[in-house]
């Protein structure tokens, strides 16, 4: 039984860190590389960097949750779980900013590889949690930069690096956009962006030293690391993991399913060659997400045999899988997506099922491109286009 909160901690915050400690300790996510990642979280806890009000979802909308109302429930908001981020903004109905889970960032921090000493570039300042992390690594012999194209959250996270210390010669916030990167403090030795992005953009690239990592969300599926070539002129890494992140200000999704559905396009339905609950996995959702850059896939819930795919424009469909196992699919628009998905599925079982840690990415000037376990051999064929649907993280991934 565990003991009840002590007079300084009405909220059960000291209970709630150490449950979700215990929890990352359990299913291996505390990086054994990078022993000082648990160290940064333990001496600035995410909740310091937590606004007072968080933004739950209720099933159909996101509702306010404050602190001063309701601390037990902000405390549970913030440390809900390894891979449940704490909405911190809310932009016509829609999450535009969160703190972000702890098994992400734990993961992210540790496939930048950061040293004491580094100048580090942030790309998405969000609550300043993520720049705190990094100053603590790099010491004050380093430096942080971090950029925030939104000018409020990067007031809210200057006060709150203040309020912690790690402001001054340690971190620096500026307001701008971040696809630009930071031009005056380069070149960084390493760089990191919060958010996703569908094209590596090359100021990134060209903003970082040769030999330099670069650490991105991508496609909103997962997340890469890159390392700049000796001459400068390309990137290249493996993905790191799975992962769902918020794309870039600002970034079109096109329309919904249900927009292009109520454009009354006729349908046509008959079978569909694979049962739609795989669509659960992660590493399978990522290979069509690559090479189906433009369609989204949204599986329905655990053990739901339906499935939801659009392209953002004037295609759609809907897939079941019945009682006895037999799957249709019923679509419509100019494109046959169920068919697409079919072919992109086809390839990923041809290619004995990589997992999402057996692709990578190369970046050059005016392209790039995704690989599959050789960068030279395994160019994966994909059409340009918006990325595919998020899903949460996977873990258990290679030293790379």
């Amino acid at each position: 039984m565990s003991e009840p909160d002590g007079p300084d901690e009405p909220d059960g915050l000291d209970r709630l860190r150490e449950r979700l400690a215990a929890e990352l300790a359990a299913r291996g996510e505390w990086p054994e590389r990078s022993p000082w990642i648990r160290r940064a979280v333990e001496a600035l806890p995410r909740h310091l960097f937590a606004p007072d009000r968080l933004w739950r979802w209720d099933g159909s909308a996101y509702v306010p949750l404050d602190r001063s109302a309701d601390p037990g429930g902000w405390a549970a908001e913030v440390y809900a779980g390894p891979y449940d981020p704490a909405v911190t903004q809310v932009t016509g109905g829609r999450a535009t900013s969160s703190l972000s889970c702890q098994a992400v960032v734990v993961d992210m921090l540790d496939s930048l590889k950061v040293e004491p000493g580094h100048r580090v570039l942030e790309l998405g300042t969000g609550t300043g949690w993520n720049a705190a992390l990094l100053a603590h690594r790099t010491g004050p012999g380093g430096r942080v930069t971090s950029v925030e194209v939104d000018a409020e959250p990067a007031a809210q996270a200057c006060a709150r690096l203040k309020e912690t210390g790690t402001t001054g010669a340690e971190v620096a916030v500026h307001v701008g956009d971040g696809a630009a990167g930071w031009p005056g403090g380069a070149p960084w030795d390493r760089v990191i962006a919060t958010y996703a992005v569908d094209e590596i953009p090359w100021t990134w690239v060209a903003q970082t030293r040769p030999g330099g990592r670069i650490v991105a969300p991508w496609g909103r599926l997962g997340h890469v690391a890159l390392t700049v070539a000796a001459d400068g002129r390309s990137a290249s890494g493996w993905l790191q993991g799975l992962a769902a992140f918020m794309p870039a200000r600002g970034t079109d999704d096109g329309r919904t399913w249900r927009q292009i559905r109520a454009d009354g396009a006729p349908g046509r339905t008959g079978p569909f060659p694979r049962d739609v609950r795989e669509l659960r996995n992660g590493h399978l959702l990522f290979a069509a997400r690559v090479l189906l850059p433009d369609v989204r896939v949204l599986p329905g819930a655990a053990g739901d045999g339906t499935a939801w795919l659009h392209d953002g424009a004037s295609s759609w469909a809907v897939l079941a899988t019945g009682d006895d196992g037999t799957a249709t699919a019923h679509q419509g628009g100019p494109r046959r997506l169920a068919d697409e998905l079919a072919g992109a599925w086809r390839w990923w079982l041809a290619a004995d099922r990589p997992e999402v840690y057996d692709f990578g990415m190369t970046v050059e000037p005016h392209h790039q491109h995704v690989w599959c376990r050789d960068p030279h051999t395994g160019r994966v064929p994909v059409e340009g286009g918006r990325p595919g649907y998020a899903v949460r993280r996977g873990r258990s991934r290679p030293v790379r």
